[in-house]
């Protein structure tokens, strides 16, 4: 994308937070490996690499950022409110158990119910709230208005988005000559770590559900717009708006953003199960999708590191 442009604000974030963020959490988090395939592997151009986050704590890359937030922040007996499809929720309530602070997550009613169960599991108070994300996120704040709990935000705080860039700064380390990354977007906390990581060295692509074009409708419209979501990828997928943070990086430092259908999400899923018995949930597949449906179409010599972002899903539908 363009470079910064008269007017714009500087970036919420920096390597140097993304530094200081990974030497904070790296008692807390795994280093998750990378599965580099064969030429042709699933059948695409390029060299792929798969960065198996899905193996992070909870099944998500998510406690990365969960746990810098909560480290970073004055956190009293009142504990931690968080709101989320379901992935955050997990990773706040482990990192909350992990350092002793109590929890209250709100999820909505479109979360698996394996992501539910999962988070209580944590010991966390759990809201199930009629709707979407935005839903869940707006009796969050009301009830962190009365409590004075500390309110971590899935994707648009600065230290959780910088603890989301670790990802990054790992797989740069593993990765040393990548061309492209691309990742997948939900609220774009994700995508704005790792690209504020790359900044200009490497290329970042975005892929999102059609049904759930968030960032791509900010793109088109230069600033965060609410767009309707639905889908089979919505519970991790489905930010009705773009975080501002992720707008940002991504007006600068994100390539492009590639739209794939439903049916291409779910045929990508299956397709790593069957090729490299990986299961992951249907967001974590729109990485694989957005190569199999052809949005973006690879140089036989590129190197391309596909974020396998979550594996929070039943695999009995897997054949």
């Amino acid at each position: 994308m363009d470079q910064l442009a008269p007017g714009d604000l500087p970036l919420d974030i920096t390597r140097f937070d993304i530094e200081e963020a990974a030497e904070r959490i790296a008692p807390h988090i795994r280093r998750t490996p990378v599965a580099e395939l064969e030429a042709g592997g699933l059948g695409v151009p390029g060299t792929l690499a798969l960065k198996l986050e899905q193996l992070q704590h909870t099944g998500s890359f998510k406690p990365r950022g969960a746990f810098n937030r909560m480290l970073t922040a004055d956190i009293d007996e009142s504990g931690v409110l968080a709101a989320s499809g379901g992935n955050f929720g997990l990773a706040v309530a482990y990192a909350a158990m992990r350092l002793g602070h109590r929890s209250e997550i709100f999820v909505p009613e479109t979360s698996t119910p394996l992501k539910i169960e999962r988070i209580r599991g944590y010991g966390a108070d759990v809201h199930v709230v009629p709707g979407f994300y935005s839903d869940a996120y707006e009796a969050c704040e009301e009830r962190a208005y009365y409590t004075g709990a500390a309110f971590l935000h899935a994707y648009d705080q600065p230290a959780v988005v910088a603890g989301q860039g670790t990802l990054g700064r790992e797989l740069a380390e593993q990765l040393p000559t990548l061309d492209t990354v691309i990742v997948a977007v939900g609220g774009a906390g994700l995508i704005g770590g790792i690209a504020t990581w790359f900044a200009d060295d490497v290329r970042v692509v975005g892929v999102e559900p059609s049904n759930a074009p968030t960032l791509h409708a900010a793109l088109q419209a230069n600033e965060p717009v609410d767009v309707e979501v639905s889908g089979v990828a919505a519970d991790a997928l489905g930010a009705r708006k773009v975080g501002r943070i992720g707008f940002g990086v991504a007006r600068r430092f994100v390539d492009q953003v590639v739209l794939v259908p439903d049916e291409a999400i779910v045929e990508a899923r299956q397709a790593l199960w069957d090729e490299l018995r990986i299961a992951v949930e249907p967001g974590a597949a729109a990485t694989v999708a957005a190569l199999t449906s052809e949005g973006y179409v690879p140089r036989a010599d590129e190197r391309v590191a596909l974020i396998l972002c979550g594996g929070n899903a039943d695999p009995a539908d897997l054949a």
